[in-house]
């Protein structure tokens, strides 16, 4: 199977990431949903990063979907999501904080990549920052009560999140304010499934 798309997109890096620790092959297809649009759109017409395109031709998108399906397959060993109710409500609680902080970002990082500097939109942008902020803020005190247990979904995507956010807004969220997320994410960090995927 393939997955396409850059390892700049924390969605990308998380799905990889994941299937790394599934134990899932895969061969990872760098292309760009901008520099190399037209490549990306001969396997995908939608040009949605990432895309994952099974054995057998099925093409999955979105990377939480995508993950969906691998976590029904995982064997439990090597499930990244809770069993009981409880205990994935909580991890659904900070999993869905980690992708809001991360929409957020991108959604920082598009307006001024793409939209000419005369035509940004500030109050817009002092919405989506207060946003990023209030997710980033939530994630500091859930990590600030975590138990360390092992490597799971939430864990890792709060990681790639942040370290994406830092390497595209520095100057937005000043990382000595979240110590407990600079913390947790210079561990996973030093993890082989990272490493082996390294944000780009």
């Amino acid at each position: 199977m393939k997955l396409v798309g850059m390892l700049d997109s924390p969605y990308v890096r998380r799905v990889a990431i994941s299937l790394e620790l599934y134990g899932v092959d895969f061969v990872h297809q760098p292309l760009s949903v901008f520099s190399t649009y037209a490549e990306f759109s001969k396997i995908n017409p939608v040009v949605k990063a990432p895309t994952l395109v099974l054995d057998d031709g099925t093409m999955l998108m979105d990377s939480s979907l995508i993950l969906d399906y691998f976590e029904t397959l995982a064997p439990t060993d090597k499930k990244l999501l809770p069993h009981t109710a409880d205990a994935l409500a909580k991890d659904l609680q900070v999993l869905g904080l980690a992708l809001a902080a991360c929409e957020k970002t991108v959604q920082i990082v598009y307006e001024h990549l793409l939209r000419p500097a005369q035509k940004l939109h500030e109050p817009w942008l002092d919405r989506v920052t207060e946003q990023l902020l209030a997710a980033y803020s939530l994630l500091e005190k859930h990590l600030a009560q975590a138990s360390g247990e092992r490597l799971n979904q939430a864990a890792l995507t709060a990681a790639v999140t942040w370290s994406f956010t830092q390497l595209k807004l520095p100057s937005v969220l000043k990382a000595d304010a979240f110590p407990n997320l600079q913390r947790h994410t210079r561990l996973l960090e030093q993890h082989p499934a990272f490493r082996k995927y390294p944000i780009e």
